[in-house]
């Protein structure tokens, strides 16, 4: 293949992309920060998930007719025509944690799969780094809204695609939440297998062609200490299991890779218990239904960490889960005061500024058999690099004395 093809964005996706394009003969132009759009003839636009449709970058290529597609598009397209398979998963919360499971189970079993898109490596990356003649590993996909802005993919692309759940998330970007959920609900129409739990709405009743989820549930990870066995995570255990089922794993297979599985870290981790009171960090929790499902995964008795970058979801959604089971909130970051007028007729809420001092001021108050949460419903990006090191601070306060 020849032409010309220009990449926007030069971080992971796109490195991934344009080496890519380059192995195929094309010559490459690839935008990054503050560049202006080039002048020539181009066949192809290939852009990364952190360009929304209403860059600069992706309004001229419109403008001037250049197709535009998601590396995610271009990766699989490739990936395919070298003989490899996909699973797709995508949600509102819980992908990273049910590609993960996938990907292992299918190694456990035997296998070769690869974790990537959204998490993992781009899949553009798996795609130049499989050798010649080469059996592709399973490509275990996490896709993601902004991704799917911009891909348009067979129906029989993915072996099977789910979507987990579905709230309100990313409206900084998409405008509505009506938008956000169309986007996700293009996934279904590229796979050969369709699995839709985002009406999920309980344990009982629940049952998706052909197969009935509880009695999934009860033959796959229903025992004492499994990440999947509460009522919000439970449905995500069964999307995992479904899509492992689809790759060819044995029941069996599938019970031990629920066994043996390790969470991905800042997700529902256990910190450590003083004096009676869990500490819990969930700092991947960068939504407010993120937020919402932490919350109800902690129980009642909780004292909540939460603020930071807000993205433009509605704090109002949680307020019935803060009043039902929440003692106080502990407010940090830039969204303190919009969350603090959201929520204070519903919880008591403090502001405490950081992490630190919220942590400080929980582990004064928390009694025993309660819960301290950092689940912050935001970005970190206003007092962290990452929500990783939102985590990190969080732990780290925790086990820093015991101030009561």
């Amino acid at each position: 293949m020849s032409g010309r093809s220009i990449v926007f964005g030069n971080g992971r996706s796109g490195k991934a992309a344009a080496e890519l394009l380059r192995r195929e003969g094309r010559e490459v132009v690839v935008l990054d920060g503050d560049d202006s759009f080039p002048q020539g003839d181009f066949s192809l636009a290939v852009t990364s998930p952190g360009i929304p449709l209403s860059h600069p970058w992706q309004v001229r290529a419109r403008e001037l007719g250049i197709p535009v597609v998601s590396e995610l598009q271009l990766g699989a397209e490739r990936f395919r025509a070298r003989g490899g398979k996909m699973l797709a998963v995508t949600g509102s919360k819980g992908k990273s944690s049910v590609v993960k499971i996938v990907s292992d189970g299918i190694k456990l079993a035997g296998g070769k799969a690869v974790p990537c898109g959204n998490y993992g490596k781009p899949l553009c990356e798996v795609v130049n780094e499989l050798k010649d003649g080469e059996n592709p590993p399973w490509a275990v996909v996490e896709v993601s809204s902004f991704q799917l802005e911009t891909t348009d993919l067979p129906p029989d692309a993915f072996e099977a695609a789910a979507i987990l759940n579905l709230q309100e998330d990313h409206l900084d970007r998409h405008g509505s939440a009506e938008t956000y959920h169309a986007l996700k609900r293009r996934l279904l129409a590229m796979a050969k297998q369709k699995f839709d739990f985002s009406a999920f709405k309980g344990l009982d009743g629940l049952y998706v062609e052909p197969y009935n989820w509880d009695e999934v549930a009860d033959e796959c990870f229903r025992f004492p200490g499994s990440y999947f066995y509460n009522d919000v995570l439970a449905p995500n255990g069964v999307v995992a299991a479904l899509l492992m089922g689809c790759a060819g794993l044995s029941k069996a297979e599938i019970r031990r890779a629920f066994r043996e599985f390790e969470p991905l870290p800042h997700r529902m981790q256990f910190v450590a218990e003083i004096d009676g009171v869990r500490y819990i960090d969930d700092s991947k929790a960068t939504s407010i239904a993120a937020l919402v499902a932490g919350v109800e995964m902690a129980g009642v008795g909780v004292r909540l960490v939460a603020g930071g970058l807000p993205k433009g979801d509605n704090p109002k959604i949680a307020i019935s889960v803060l009043s039902r089971s929440v003692k106080k909130v502990y407010l940090i970051g830039a969204s303190a005061d919009q969350f603090y007028d959201s929520w204070k007729e519903a919880v008591e809420c403090e502001k405490c500024g950081t992490v630190q001092e919220a942590v400080k001021r929980a582990k004064r108050e928390a009694k025993r058999g309660e819960t301290v949460l950092l689940s912050p419903g935001t970005a970190s990006f206003d007092q962290f690099k990452s929500y990783g090191e939102r985590g990190d601070v969080f732990a780290a306060s925790v086990k820093k004395g015991r101030e009561r």
